[in-house]
């Protein structure tokens, strides 16, 4: 094939990397594994707007990093978005979106709309392949009304009336499947919501702490940190403080030392 020539995409799946990846196994090069995250999110509809919600455990492989970690991220006035995943990549993602729609708001001098957040939400993960840690529940209320959106990693999407992401999620889902109503009351939304994240919390250990949730109408966002603490920290049942002479003394030594101040050594025996 001549040089300048471009060979025409065939389309299909491509093994051309087939052989070098064969090759760096075989001389012990690791392959890349599977990153391991944990969060409990969802969101669900209800007859005047939307619930959001999110544990606040992060983690750091087995370590709890932080028990009080925010997951639902400010878009825009009118719209929210709970973040799980690799924590970074939730936050630069979520803020640069919201910048975005901040000077597309100055620009038109009207509301955001949750299509198109949802819209450059997808277009940014799917352009990095799944290389973004970052599933993505988003929820807003806008002139068509409220809107309930769940974006995977690598870029796909879907619009459905209750929702969940996160390594909790099959316990949170549990509780949506079991339980949703359509055109539900306020509270039983919040009540719902909050059931569906301690699912998670009981359930998965990468989930944990306590409930956030955050309601959006068309009236305004009532955001809740610490809406239910199901694992406040009660009174230790027993005192581990041992009483002076409690443990024996095997052995005891004192040693002399002499102290320079200013030229004169000063005894502080």
């Amino acid at each position: 094939m001549p040089i300048n020539e471009v060979k025409p995409a065939t389309g299909g799946f491509s093994f051309d990397n087939y052989a070098r990846n064969t090759m760096l196994n075989d001389k012990g090069f690791k392959a890349p594994g599977v990153i391991k995250t944990g969060t409990t999110i969802c969101g669900c509809l209800w007859k005047g707007g939307l619930v959001l919600g999110a544990d606040t455990r992060a983690t750091e492989g087995p370590i709890v990093a932080d028990k009080n970690c925010e997951k639902i991220h400010y878009l825009a006035p009118n719209m929210y978005c709970c973040g799980a995943g690799t924590a970074a990549d939730c936050d630069a993602t979520t803020g640069l979106i919201s910048s975005k729609l901040e000077l597309h708001r100055l620009h038109t001098g009207r509301q955001s709309r949750v299509v198109t957040a949802m819209t450059m939400l997808e277009q940014m993960l799917f352009k990095y392949q799944g290389h973004i840690g970052c599933a993505l529940v988003l929820g807003g209320v806008d002139i068509n009304g409220p809107q309930l959106y769940t974006i995977a990693p690598h870029g796909s999407t879907d619009k459905l009336p209750y929702v969940t992401m996160g390594s909790g999620s099959l316990a949170a889902m549990a509780i949506f499947e079991s339980r949703w109503k359509k055109d539900m009351e306020l509270e039983d939304a919040m009540e719902l919501v909050k059931d569906a994240i301690s699912a998670g919390i009981f359930n998965d250990l990468g989930s944990g702490s306590n409930v956030d949730l955050c309601v959006i109408t068309k009236d305004g966002v009532d955001y809740r940190r610490g809406y239910d603490r199901p694992n406040e920290r009660v009174q230790k049942e027993r005192s581990y403080k041992l009483k002076p002479g409690a443990s024996t003394v095997l052995t005891s030594s004192f040693r002399k030392y002499v102290e320079v101040l200013d030229g004169d050594a000063m005894d502080t025996s």
